[in-house]
């Protein structure tokens, strides 16, 4: 349901006296939660560069110090949004043996590679510049076999290698990734589509590749597996599964596709190596008995995984009942499922139910405790409960998670000021501002400051 303004009065303001009569709305405390994003940016000099794949000279905006430092600093964040990795370490370990064995037949096999499978329902992978990267649950228990994960990873790993991300980047990219939350902050529409804003950073970072990088990634990837030992067959039965979910359910891989143009042609022309270039591969075994042995703990929560991914979706439309059941249909399949849980937080948040968001926030809090999201909801949730004290306390476990995010740096002086001690949250404020000076929340942080005579 949509909820109108009834002043025009700046958001920043309106904060301000909430927070002096200690009571925040819902509308308040999903602009909080929008704030927590981080403003910081990595600039980049353009420059010429060897391409590690044709040798030829390409134009970059990153060198490979800085493509190291962008996964180094972004990746954990991206994937804490993701809801960090799955508690099943068979399927981590198993994933991670894989690429390791991959990447020794790349271009780069110097480069910091690393692997794991997230908790995020939606379809996708994607890789940061240096090699960081995520697989979702959401396509991991789709696919069918090994080879079609290792196309999937070596579809990645020719991201890294042809430095599609460096050949992007320019200098705005990274800070796209930073500030792609800000426009969002005090638009209380944002409530459905809170759950999508790990899909919204990784989408920035990759920056849509172009069907060129695509086409590229794709022959690489088909070159890395074959080397390894798969038949290349794999990449075309992939593109096949993408197309074909596409159709069926398009909202779950929206996201794949805005960051990775995706199409008939391109499979197309995977069948056509494979049945050309490649065709001494396909007698090649698919190791798929392999494949199921180690990813069977994850495939068994495959229905609730997907009543989290009909949740998401519905939330993301603003059909917040029909999420609710949902998401309750996912926790009655998998009671312990952090995702489930958690999901279940933010969509009674967003309809405004904030003791029954509480109690799964803290469901979530207790079943991933090394994760970081379920402590930045919690302390959204105890801010708009009139119990700051506790909302700094979930906010600082965030914070030693995850350091370095101004946005949990700014709620956790807003938590300080109003639990009344403005000394701590005047040094908070100062620090948020030094990374920047835009959007609401650096309104809000500097009319406190003003008012408080802090310089």
């Amino acid at each position: 349901m949509k909820h109108t303004l009834r002043t025009s009065q700046p958001l920043h303001e309106q904060l301000s006296a909430a927070l002096s009569r200690q009571r925040l709305s819902r509308r308040h405390a999903l602009w909080l939660l929008g704030a927590s994003v981080s403003a910081t940016s990595l600039a980049a000099l353009q420059g010429c560069a060897q391409s590690p794949v044709t040798g030829e000279r390409i134009l970059v905006g990153m060198s490979e110090g800085q493509e190291r430092a962008a996964d180094a600093q972004y990746a954990p964040h991206q994937f804490s949004e993701d809801l960090g990795a799955v508690q099943d370490a068979a399927v981590n370990r198993y994933v991670s043996t894989l690429g390791a064995e991959l990447h020794q037949h790349t271009h780069r096999p110097h480069m910091p590679y690393s692997y794991r499978v997230l908790n995020a329902n939606h379809v996708n992978a994607y890789t940061f510049p240096a090699g960081a990267m995520g697989v979702t649950r959401g396509i991991l228990v789709n696919l069918e076999d090994e080879a079609e994960l290792a196309a999937l990873l070596g579809h990645e790993m020719g991201h890294v290698n042809a430095r599609h991300a460096a050949q992007r980047s320019g200098q705005g990219l990274l800070a796209s990734v930073a500030l792609v939350g800000v426009a969002m902050m005090a638009d209380e529409q944002w409530a459905g589509l809170a759950l999508v804003g790990g899909q919204i950073g990784a989408s920035a970072l990759l920056a849509s590749y172009s069907r060129d990088n695509e086409r590229e990634a794709d022959a690489l990837g088909q070159e890395y597996m074959t080397r390894a030992g798969y038949p290349a067959s794999g990449m075309t039965r992939l593109h096949q599964l993408l197309v074909d979910q596409e159709k069926q359910a398009p909202g779950l891989l929206q996201t794949m596709f805005s960051s990775h143009p995706m199409n008939t042609e391109r499979q197309a022309t995977a069948d056509r190596l494979a049945r050309t270039q490649y065709a001494s591969t396909l007698s090649r075994p698919t190791r798929r008995e392999r494949f199921m042995d180690q990813t069977a703990g994850l495939r068994r929560i495959k229905p609730t995984i997907e009543a989290c991914q009909q949740g998401e979706v519905a939330m993301s439309r603003k059909q917040l009942p029909t999420a609710q059941t949902a998401f309750n249909k996912a926790i009655r399949a998998t009671p312990q499922d952090y995702a489930a849980n958690l999901r279940m937080a933010q969509c009674l948040q967003a309809m405004g139910k904030t003791q029954e968001a509480r109690a799964y926030a803290q469901t979530a809090q207790s079943l991933y405790p090394q994760e970081a999201q379920a402590h930045k909801l919690a302390g959204v949730l105890a801010l708009q409960l009139k119990q700051p004290t506790q909302a700094y306390e979930h906010l600082t476990r965030f914070d030693q998670q995850l350091p370095g995010n101004p946005g949990i740096t700014f709620l956790r002086g807003v938590a300080l000021e109003g639990a009344g001690n403005r000394r701590e949250a005047a040094v908070l404020y100062q620090r948020f501002l030094q990374t920047t000076r835009q959007g609401d929340a650096a309104q809000y942080a500097s009319s406190r400051l003003q008012a408080w005579g802090v310089r």
